[in-house]
């Protein structure tokens, strides 16, 4: 008999490392129907539903985005929260001054150095078994990303190091807030010593771009860039390094897509926009209503705390039909794996762009590749928010 579907009366939603997922999506199916508006025990509310989802990303004004400030009077956030933390009008203000520099143009010429990076990690593996993150999906965005800032790539283990202290740590427990605090502290100074070091002497990277950048006669002051290069170094990183690892949970669903984007490369595109629908990196964000609101017929009291499901409202049934099936000619405009609105994910293109070279290079490689499931697939928990594998063992052909 197959396992019960919970519905509204649970304590949390199910586990991803419960079953990969399976559980948790037919609760979301579940919870769009029965309660598109759902309050936890703790008293948290949860949306999943595409319409609702998108009209509150969309009016900035009437749910907020410093959930930081109205929900913990200032407490201090993990490196890299600022823009992803303002409202409008200081949100136009930064995210003007940070486009001046994270440009479509920059990100395009990036992608000789996200060629040469990808062959010289396919080109240090030394068997046809190999973890996909260890080896390949998490080095790859980190040394980009550190080419991009100019700080040292021999540094990326501390990155690694940093990155796995926010995914893996429970911060409500007192050694989860130890090791938060403590992270924050080493990785806000480390890229400090970056950011006095572009001020006083002469550079050419993204950090400098970022201290030079000038809209309306201001300028980033060392915290915003700071910021900003931890937002890129860590979000960047999880970001396409869960996409990867994705798109081949992708490809062992659906085998014959293998040979099909083998024998057409542009089929890789929309294959990676499916692949977002279906496997968002992250699978819920945060919002804070301002005054009382009603949604879906519930009333929402100012300053609670809104988890909004990207991962459900990418499976809305209500705008994507059959939205179990993956179909990689289904139009995928509406589509929220990096958000919507004003704080549509910045570094959206740098992922895309670094997963589909990573994929075609691949695909020249190797004639076979499958996730080998003899092994242990390790998914990150709830918590950590990212609907991902934290390991992806694969096992490939060489051509």
């Amino acid at each position: 008999m197959p396992t019960p579907v919970p519905g509204p009366a649970v304590s949390a939603p199910p586990e991803v490392n419960l079953d990969g997922g399976a559980t948790l999506l037919a609760w979301l199916r579940r919870m769009r129907d029965e309660q598109p508006v759902w309050r936890d025990p703790k008293g948290d509310v949860h949306v999943f539903r595409h319409e609702d989802i998108q009209r509150i990303v969309a009016d900035p004004a009437a749910f907020s985005s410093d959930t930081v400030t109205r929900l913990s009077g200032g407490k201090e956030s993990p490196p890299g929260g600022t823009l992803l933390l303002l409202d409008p009008p200081r949100h136009a203000k930064m995210r003007r001054l940070v486009s001046q520099v994270f440009t479509h143009r920059m990100i395009a010429g990036m992608a000789p150095r996200i060629t040469e990076v990808a062959t010289q990690l396919l080109d240090g593996l030394d068997s046809d078994h190999f973890d996909l993150v260890d080896a390949f999906a998490n080095p790859l965005p980190v040394m980009i990303i550190s080419a991009m800032l100019g700080v040292p790539e021999s540094d990326r283990g501390l990155f690694q190091v940093w990155a796995n202290n926010l995914l893996t740590e429970d911060w409500e427990t007192e050694q989860g807030k130890e090791v938060l605090g403590r992270t924050v502290v080493e990785l806000g100074g480390y890229l400090q010593e970056h950011v006095t070091a572009r001020r006083n002497g002469d550079y050419d990277d993204l950090i400098t771009t970022l201290v030079r950048a000038e809209v309306d006669g201001e300028r980033l002051n060392d915290h915003d860039v700071v910021s900003f290069a931890a937002l890129l170094l860590l979000a960047g990183h999880v970001t396409t390094a869960v996409l990867l690892g994705n798109m081949f949970m992708g490809l062992d669903s659906e085998p014959h897509l293998l040979a099909e984007l083998r024998a057409n490369r542009e089929r890789i595109t929309p294959f990676t926009e499916e692949v977002l629908r279906c496997r968002p990196p992250f699978l819920k964000i945060e919002r804070v209503p301002t005054a009382d609101v009603k949604l879906a017929g519930e009333i929402i009291p100012e300053n609670t705390k809104m988890f909004l499901w990207l991962l459900s409202a990418n499976r809305d049934e209500r705008v994507f039909p059959e939205p179990d099936r993956f179909l990689t000619d289904r139009p995928n405009a509406k589509q929220m794996a990096f958000g919507h609105g004003i704080h549509y994910c910045l570094g959206a293109p740098l992922a895309r762009m670094e997963g589909r070279i990573a994929l075609d290079l691949m695909l020249d490689r190797f004639s076979d590749i499958q996730v080998d499931h003899s092994k242990e697939l390790s998914y990150f928990y709830n918590r950590v928010n990212v609907f991902g594998l934290q390991h992806l063992p694969l096992s490939v052909r060489p051509v």
